[in-house]
């Protein structure tokens, strides 16, 4: 399975943010966001594989139109590469304004899968 690349993207997670994600501006943090990415990427990986992975990049990160409060956020992600120790995710997230997909911000993380004591290992897949 190294290097098998999955062409459609998955909803991985969808949410509500509020008062307490905001800045002074009124608009969400984009650490939130980033943290948001970071946790749709790890559950594209853990549909792969069920070891300890950590992160060790996240690319690309533009951020193009602001998140309000109260705006529902989705995020989708895709696997782009997989090696023989580390998984690449693209993540897209899009925010529904008034019935309309604005696209926020997309990201490529790189997932490495590592032993207990955090030295890369091969990516194993489950028996079926």
């Amino acid at each position: 399975m190294t290097g098998e690349i999955k062409h459609t993207r998955d909803p991985a997670i969808r949410v509500v943010l509020l008062p307490k994600d905001t800045n002074s501006r009124g608009t969400i943090f984009g650490g939130i966001i980033l943290s948001y990415i970071d946790l749709a990427g790890a559950a594209q990986v853990s549909k792969l594989t069920q070891q300890r992975f950590v992160t060790v990049a996240m690319n690309g990160v533009v951020f193009k139109a602001p998140v309000l409060v109260g705006e529902i956020v989705s995020l989708y992600t895709v696997t782009t590469k997989v090696g023989r120790t580390s998984v690449s995710v693209h993540v897209d997230v899009e925010v529904d304004r008034a019935g309309q997909c604005i696209p926020v911000t997309e990201a490529d993380l790189t997932y490495v899968c590592v032993d207990t004591a955090g030295r890369p290992i091969p990516v194993e897949y489950p028996k079926d």
